[in-house]
């Protein structure tokens, strides 16, 4: 499958099967984050992997993961952030994202679903994992095989026209 192919079929799950994601799996999920570009390669991230049934507890208190039988919390790491020397924009937020980004595509290329969640409470979070002040909660990412149906890859037909996306030269 090529990249567009695969960034057309994935899409948010928001059900689950009650199935375990194999350890295999889950590696190359994290595989995917760890080769993820950061700024100036500083790696700012920090995933913490919750599968246990008392884990998915503590992250369901701060959020609704869908009944998924695997979350990832996607912390910046502000100790080894890179800022930006013009205006003082640190990195953390977007590398975040990215890798983020890259277990999303990397799930879907092995026949799971997920759905990133960014509507939690950190504070939740925080506590229940007891995480360090240097660590902040960014986003949630729910993993798992799919317990519906799949959207349908027409569905990027509503997107906003790429005349509309991008500019050449000047907006």
């Amino acid at each position: 499958m090529d990249f567009l192919e695969l960034a057309k079929k994935r899409c948010s799950i928001r059900a689950y099967m009650d199935r375990k994601v194999e350890p295999e799996k889950l590696e190359q999920i994290l595989e995917a984050a760890r080769v993820a570009p950061t700024a100036k390669n500083l790696q700012p991230v920090k995933l913490l992997v919750v599968q246990s049934e008392e884990g998915l507890e503590k992250v369901g208190k701060a959020a609704n993961i869908y009944g998924a039988p695997l979350a990832v919390v996607v912390c910046a790491d502000h100790d080894r952030a890179w800022t930006r020397p013009f205006d003082g924009k640190r990195s953390t937020d977007i590398d975040a994202a990215i890798l983020t980004d890259h277990m999303m595509l990397e799930a879907t290329s092995l026949g799971l679903g997920s759905v990133w969640i960014c509507f939690f409470k950190p504070d939740v979070l925080r506590e229940e994992f007891a995480l360090p002040e240097n660590l902040e909660p960014v986003n949630i990412l729910a993993v798992g095989y799919s317990a519906g149906e799949h959207a349908k890859s027409d569905r990027h037909r509503v997107r906003v026209p790429l005349d509309q996306l991008a500019a050449y030269e000047k907006l």
